[in-house]
């Protein structure tokens, strides 16, 4: 495929992020959709494809039906994703998909939730009840943190990276929210603040696990052959590919190495650049160790360097990766699928120089990753300024 025929990201947006109880979810998708389209320079009538992920909160099982309806629009595609923390990503590959094959002219890919205000905290620990695998997973306790900190736990022994290491990518990501107007939490942190709270799920920490939000996050995916439509020129989606080795931690082939290495070896050679090409990196961050392993397993670091990289400010804005500079989930917010679409519209603002005081300087190439489960499922975009 040609680069001309490559679809663009053509407007993006996050609605305010935290505590937003005055809206629902559907009303956050709705905010989150009308100013991707203002960002676009569209209009509602201008959308002809809808994807939508889930939710915890408004859980209807044909959620992208359900917010046609309440936006009051007929496209002519539409269907919901859920891969967990990877379905953002996902569903703007497959959104490029859709345009690239001639079923879409612009396909409006939404993402919202409301967990910190919509759910009480058992309703949370309710909605997570299921995870795991049912016989031989959920009968013995497990946890999301129980999970990730297994891999922390055999990550740490395999490496001799240490919990220091990890807090060094919690504070790095607070410094980088701090400088981005919307992020959940600014406030500054520091190394020994993170060692020092409260145990999850040895050796995870309080600050090593994301934020639970409110929030809201648009992007649309249109057409190459629809720039004229456009307020601006948009961002290309050079390359994206998946990776899937399990669903059940206990099905895992490693716990330091992941599929994220498949998605993200098929992403660069669609696009035909390296790792070493890549300007800027939005890296779905859950955890502290999610980060840690998943820069190795990419390639971006060699294993056991990411962890001292990262304690020697390698991934802040002047360091060898620029990381996840809106704060990530650590400390920009996490709102369920939403979650994985902050790293999207921050991957574009960045390639749009739009980030301000944190914006990465002549940014031209960024790559997007996104994973669900326990590092189950994974989706990599790499996208190029136009």
């Amino acid at each position: 495929m040609t680069a001309l025929k490559r679809a663009l990201l053509s407007g993006v947006a996050t609605t305010r992020v935290g505590a937003v109880p005055e809206l629902s979810c559907l009303g956050l998708h709705a905010q989150a959709a009308h100013a991707a389209l203002a960002d676009a320079g569209l209009g509602l009538r201008d959308i002809d494809g809808v994807l939508c992920a889930y939710s915890f909160v408004e859980p209807y099982p044909m959620l992208s039906s359900v917010f046609c309806e309440y936006m009051g629009i007929q496209p002519a595609v539409t269907f919901s994703l859920q891969l967990g923390g990877a379905t953002a990503a996902t569903m703007v590959m497959q959104a490029a998909a859709l345009v690239e094959a001639g079923y879409a002219r612009h396909v409006l890919c939404v993402t919202a939730d409301n967990r910190l205000s919509g759910m009480s905290r058992d309703g949370a620990v309710a909605a997570l009840a299921g995870f795991g695998h049912p016989e031989f997973e959920v009968p013995y306790g497990i946890s999301i943190p129980a999970a990730y900190a297994l891999v922390a736990q055999r990550y740490l022994h395999e490496t001799g990276a240490t919990l220091e290491q990890l807090a060094a990518i919690a504070v790095q990501h607070r410094a980088h929210a701090a400088l981005h107007p919307e992020a959940h939490k600014r406030e500054p942190i520091t190394i020994e603040e993170v060692m020092r709270s409260r145990v999850i799920a040895s050796p995870l920490r309080l600050l090593d696990c994301c934020l639970i939000s409110d929030g809201g996050a648009a992007v649309i995916v249109s057409a190459a052959d629809a720039a004229a439509d456009l307020r601006a020129p948009g961002v290309r989606l050079l390359g994206s590919g998946q990776g899937h080795t399990h669903e059940h931690l206990i099905a895992a082939p490693s716990l330091t190495d992941f599929g994220c290495k498949q998605s993200a070896k098929r992403a660069f050679e669609r696009a035909g650049i390296g790792v070493a090409d890549i300007d800027v990196a939005e890296i779905y961050d859950s955890f502290t160790i999610t980060l840690l392993v998943e820069l190795e397993s990419i390639g971006f670091f060699e294993r056991g360097e990411a962890g001292p990289a990262a304690l020697a400010g390698a991934l802040g804005l002047n360091g060898r990766l620029p990381c996840n500079t809106h704060g990530g989930l650590l400390s920009f917010g996490h709102s369920g699928a939403a979650g994985g679409m902050f790293h999207v519209v921050e991957g574009v603002r960045q390639l749009r120089g739009e980030c301000g005081a944190r914006q990465v300087q002549d940014a031209e190439l960024a790559f997007v990753h996104g994973d669900g489960g326990v590092l189950s499922a994974h989706c990599s975009l790499i996208l190029g300024k136009v």
